[in-house]
């Protein structure tokens, strides 16, 4: 997923002609490209959020130098139980394809909005070059966590997020020209902190026409896809849906990948 969740600075890229199949593994990797209530609260207890059940984009993904090499879609259903708590399922697809060269994403996030906290994790990737399962139990009254292969941790609060979530956090802060956030969140200990950084207001170009948003960049560690940390430019709308119309991921050596938005179902009216 979403890859600032690593993200007006880009990571500097050595100057070589990376091949088409460097170029699109960016896109088959995350993106990131983010406990007062008791189990078995609702959903409809939560706090007014900038999205809800029911909402889906999708987005067309370019490489600079090659153009559209496939599409994404992100989307919430619900409500799901995990362990008596009703939550958003928060989905994030993506699929890309170069010649004969194709790569797979799969994730998804069944995320507390009353607590703003993740439950639950799952992420499948497939591309030629690696591949990745990963199925993880977050708890956030004992502020640990486990996955399918038996490793185990401590969370740093009773708030965590994971890589996709942490996308739908960054919806609901102050849109402050200037501002940074730090925050101690990421389930996984080792990933944090993770920064969020506000910007700019500009316009943008979309295949859905030009859009009003606001530039936000996520930094966040990440020693599996950037050796190190990341760096993702996410564009929200500025209105009061903030979503992701623009993604932009930048990865040592492999490159640039951009998502952009092509279709909104939600609430709220791009502007």
């Amino acid at each position: 997923m979403i890859q600032s969740l690593r993200f007006p600075v880009l990571i500097p890229v050595p100057d070589q002609r990376p091949s088409a199949l460097s170029r699109v593994l960016p896109v088959a990797l995350p993106l990131f490209l983010m406990g007062v209530c008791a189990a078995g609260a609702r959903v409809e207890d939560a706090p007014t959020l900038p999205f809800a059940i029911g909402e889906k984009l999708t987005y067309e993904v370019r490489v600079p130098k090659i153009g559209k090499v496939g599409k994404g879609t992100m989307w919430i259903e619900g409500p799901a139980t995990v362990r008596g708590t009703s939550t958003f399922l928060l989905r994030f697809n993506s699929n890309i394809q170069v010649a004969f060269v194709k790569g797979v994403s799969r994730s998804s996030s069944w995320f507390d909005p009353v607590r703003r906290a993740s439950l639950r994790f799952s992420k499948h990737e497939r591309n030629p070059l690696s591949s990745q399962d990963e199925a993880v139990e977050m708890f956030p009254e004992e502020k640990r966590w486990s996955d399918a292969k038996g490793q185990r941790g401590t969370s740093p609060g009773d708030s965590p997020l994971d890589e996709l979530s942490f996308m739908y956090f960054i919806r609901t802060l102050p849109l402050t020209p200037g501002a940074v956030h730090t925050f101690d969140r990421h389930f996984d200990a080792a990933r944090n902190p993770v920064t969020i950084r506000m910007i700019r207001r500009e316009m943008i170009p979309t295949p859905m026409g030009e859009i009003r948003a606001f530039l936000v960049e996520m930094r966040v560690r990440d020693p599996r896809h950037y050796k190190g940390e990341g760096l993702i430019r996410i564009h929200l709308t500025d209105d009061a849906c903030r979503l992701p119309a623009r993604i932009e991921s930048t990865m040592p050596v492999v490159g640039t990948a951009i998502l952009e938005i092509a279709s909104a179902n939600t609430r709220c009216a791009l502007k």
